[in-house]
C-alpha cells in the first residue's frame, strides 16, 4: 500500500522519515562521541569532533570546486586518513565515491577514470605516476589530481599539484553534509577485478551501505567503542563498509598502510585493536610471523575472514594465537560480507578438526540480507542435503543497484529475482552454505567434478605448505586433471612426490593433483590468489 493520508491520517514527513545513510553515523558520533578518538595513524590522533570537521571541510571544498550531486570523485589511496575522510566527505557533497585499487595497471585505471567520469581524484604521492600515466592514456575529460602526501609514512609532496590539506583549507568545517533526499541515491561505485574482461562498475546506494554497517555490527556481536584495524583495503568494497560502521559504535579506526605481521601485532599491542577483517592469506601471515615480529596481548581479537574459503587447517592454527574467527562471504556486488558462519551454542563442545570444520562453513545470510540459497541451473533451490551442488543466489538490501552503464550484465546477474554469484556450493540441512568452488574453478576430470577448494584444504594440512592453489590442467586422456601450485614455509622442504602421496592418502585418485609446481603465488591486493594466471601456466606444463 502507498501513503494514504486522506483515509488514515498517516503520511511520511520530516518528523518520521529520514533516508538511511551512513553519513548519519558520523553526524551522531560528532555530537555524542566528540571527545573520543576516531582515527589513529602513527603520530596522528583525531577526535570525532576533529574527524567530522575535516570530513565536512572536504565536502564543502569539493562543492566549491564544482563537484555537484551525482558527480564522481575517485581516490588512489592506501588505508590512510585521507581515504577514511573521503568515505564521508565525498558523499557528504552529494557525490559518488570511486575508490580505485592501487595495484591496477595503467590501462585499467585509465578505463575506470573514463567509464566512471571522475571529476577529481585524490592521489597518494606514491601513486602519482600511476594516475598521471592513466590520464595520459585515457580519452575524454580527465580528473583533476589532488595530491595526498602521507608525511607520517615519509612522503614529501611533489609540489606539482594542489595538496589535500590545501583543499581542506578551502572548505567550511561547519557546513553540514548534503544528506540524500532518497536513500536509493548512489553513494559509491566499485569496480570488479575484470580478470575476464573490462571491470564492471558496481553501484552502491546509501540504504545498502547503512544496512551493511548494521549487519556487520550484529554479525560481529560488537559492543561500543571497538578499535578496528584497517587491513581490508578501503578500495575493496569500501573496506567491507567498516569505515562507515565504526562511528556508529563510537570506535577508533586504526589505519594500516602496509599489511605485515609486525604492523598487525604492533597495532594490537600498542593500540588495543579488538577487530579486523582479512583474507585467509592475512591469517597465514600472522600464523607464520617471525618471533621478533610477535607481540604479547591479553585480549581476544575478533576477526572476519573472507575473500577465499579458509582451509580448516588455517583456522585451527590461527585461533589459539588469541583470535576468534568468523568466516563471512560476499562479493563486491553485495557490499562485502553478506553471509556469516553464525556460531551456534550447541557447537560449543566441538574441538580440534571438528571445530575448525564448523568454522570453515560459508554460513547463513546476515541480518540485513533477505535470503541466501543454493539454486540449480533452472533457478530452483537444491535439496539441503550437503550433497547437491548449485550456485549461491542472494537477494535483499545488501545487493548492489546494478552495474554502471551495463544493463545487460545487470539483467543477467539479477535473473529470476536473485543475484547470481557464480560461486558453487551446497547447503547443509540446517541451512548453512558451504562453497565448493567458483563455477570457473571446478575441475572436470574424466566426467567427475573435482573441487579445487577440497584439494587445497588437504594440501594445507601438510606441515610444509604455506599457501596453495589448485587449477585445471588440460589432459588428453581425462580432459582436465588437478594441478597444484604451492608455496612452502620458510625453512621447510617437501617434494612433488611427498605432496602427491599426502593427497592420495586423503583423496580419491581422480582428485589427487597430477602435478605440483613450487612457486610464489600471484595475489591481488586483498590476498586472493589469481588463479587465471595459474591456469595459463598450467596449460604450458608438459608442452
Amino acid at each position: 500500500m502507498g501513503w494514504l493520508p486522506d483515509e488514515t491520517g498517516l503520511e511520511r514527513c520530516a518528523a518520521n522519515y529520514v533516508p538511511l545513510s551512513p553519513l548519519s553515523h558520523l553526524n551522531r558520533a560528532a555530537d555524542i562521541f566528540g571527545h573520543r578518538t576516531a582515527l589513529v595513524w602513527k603520530g596522528t590522533r583525531r577526535s570525532y569532533a576533529e574527524h567530522a570537521a575535516r570530513c565536512r571541510a572536504l565536502a564543502s571544498a569539493l562543492a566549491g570546486r564544482g563537484v555537484a550531486p551525482g558527480d564522481v570523485v575517485a581516490t588512489l589511496l592506501p588505508n590512510v586518513p585521507a581515504q577514511a575522510e573521503a568515505h564521508f566527505g565525498v558523499p557528504g557533497a552529494g557525490a559518488i565515491l570511486n575508490t580505485i585499487n592501487t595495484r591496477l595497471d595503467v590501462d585499467t585505471v585509465a578505463y575506470i577514470f573514463g567509464h566512471a567520469g571522475a571529476k577529481i581524484v585524490l592521489v597518494d604521492t606514491a601513486f602519482l605516476k600511476l594516475a598521471e600515466d592513466a590520464i595520459k592514456a585515457m580519452s575524454g575529460p580527465a580528473p583533476q589530481i589532488i595530491e595526498c602526501a602521507d608525511r607520517e609514512a615519509g612522503f614529501a609532496p611533489s609540489g606539482h599539484y594542489l595538496e589535500y590539506e590545501e583543499l581542506l583549507a578551502e572548505g567550511d568545517p561547519a557546513r553540514p553534509f548534503l544528506m540524500p533526499e532518497d536513500e536509493w541515491e548512489s553513494i559509491a561505485i566499485n569496480y570488479t577485478s575484470g580478470t575476464t574482461g573490462r571491470p564492471k562498475g558496481v553501484v552502491y546506494h546509501h540504504r545498502g551501505a547503512y544496512l551493511a554497517t548494521t549487519a556487520n555490527v550484529i554479525g560481529w556481536r560488537m559492543q561500543l567503542f571497538p578499535v578496528y584495524l584497517t587491513i581490508v583495503p578501503l578500495f575493496h568494497c569500501n573496506g567491507w563498509c567498516h569505515t562507515w560502521m565504526i562511528p556508529m559504535m563510537g570506535g577508533t579506526l586504526v589505519c594500516c598502510r602496509d599489511i605485515t605481521a609486525k604492523a598487525i601485532y604492533d597495532s594490537i599491542a600498542d593500540e588495543g585493536v579488538t577487530h579486523f577483517g582479512g583474507a585467509p592469506i592475512v591469517l597465514n601471515t600472522i600464523i607464520n610471523a617471525r618471533a621478533e615480529d610477535r607481540r604479547t596481548f591479553s585480549h581476544v581479537i575478533e576477526v572476519f575472514t573472507a575473500g577465499a574459503p579458509p582451509p580448516a587447517a588455517t583456522l585451527a592454527a590461527f585461533e589459539p594465537l588469541g583470535f576468534n574467527v568468523t568466516q563471512v562471504y560476499g562479493l563486491t556486488e553485495t557490499y562485502g560480507p553478506a553471509t556469516e558462519c553464525l556460531w551456534q551454542t550447541e557447537w560449543d563442545a566441538a574441538t580440534g578438526d571438528d571445530r575448525a570444520a564448523l568454522k570453515a562453513r560459508t554460513g547463513v545470510s546476515m541480518a540485513m540480507l533477505e535470503g541466501a540459497e543454493v539454486h540449480d541451473s533452472q533457478g530452483q533451490p537444491v535439496p539441503r542435503d550437503a550433497a547437491h551442488l548449485g550456485e549461491i543466489a542472494m537477494r535483499g538490501n545488501l545487493v548492489m543497484k546494478g552495474y554502471y552503464k551495463n544493463p545487460q550484465a545487470t539483467r543477467e546477474a539479477f535473473k529470476g529475482g536473485w543475484f547470481r554469484s557464480g560461486d558453487i556450493a551446497f547447503q547443509h540441512p540446517d541451512g548453512y552454505l558451504k562453497i565448493t568452488d567458483r563455477a570457473k574453478d571446478i575441475i572436470i576430470s574424466g566426467g567427475e567434478n573435482v573441487s579445487s577448494v577440497e584439494v587445497e584444504g588437504i594440501l594445507m594440512k601438510h606441515p610444509a605448505v604455506l599457501l596453495c592453489a589448485v587449477v585445471a590442467k588440460p589432459d588428453d586422456k581425462w580432459g582436465e586433471v588437478p594441478c597444484a601450485f604451492v608455496e612452502l614455509k620458510d625453512g621447510a622442504t617437501a617434494t612433488e612426490a611427498d605432496l602427491i602421496a599426502h593427497c592420495r592418502a586423503h583423496l580419491a585418485g581422480f582428485k589427487t593433483p597430477k602435478h605440483i609446481v613450487f612457486a610464489d603465488l600471484p595475489k591481488t591486493s586483498t590476498g586472493k590468489i589469481q588463479k587465471f594466471e595459474l591456469r595459463a601456466v598450467a596449460k604450458l606444463i608438459g608442452q
